[in-house]
């Protein structure tokens, strides 16, 4: 959900699983190692989007190609261009509110988002509310 293109995916995840490994040493039960890895894997993904190597802009045809793994391969379906335009926003969202809408959609509960994220609830529910509206917004500039 992070980047545009499989490549920089592909780098991405290289680096999260790094992380994890380097990290692991500093798991101290807190949380559960689920818990700990999401936040590790969320903030590799943040410092990750900022770096100087991160951005390739692809054109809307390999935009395309990326969706290629999910579920509806009827392009011509409704569900398909639904989808396909929810992702083309998300990807426009910042890193914050990108995480922000992948927990909301892994069903995570508000608590364990404000767990992942290192902030508190209150402020989840806030922030989880503007980002689905940026996202609402962004989905209806795309259909007009």
């Amino acid at each position: 959900m992070y980047m545009d293109n499989r490549e920089d995916q592909e780098d991405l995840f290289q680096e999260i699983v790094f992380q994890v490994w380097k990290s692991y040493p500093s798991f101290q039960n807190n949380s559960a190692f689920s818990t700990w890895m999401y936040r590790v894997a969320i903030n590799t993904a943040i410092v990750f989007l900022r770096s100087d190597k991160k951005r390739n802009f692809v054109n809307h045809k390999e935009e395309i190609e990326n969706f290629s793994h999910l579920p509806y391969q009827d392009t011509s379906s409704e569900k398909e261009e639904q989808l396909q335009r929810m992702y083309e926003a998300i990807q426009k969202l910042n890193p914050i509110d990108k995480a922000l809408i992948f927990y909301y959609l892994e069903d995570l509960s508000g608590k364990e988002i404000a767990l992942q994220m290192g902030i508190s609830e209150g402020n989840v529910r806030v922030k989880l509310n503007r980002a689905k509206q940026k996202l609402k917004e962004l989905i209806q500039k795309s259909w007009t």
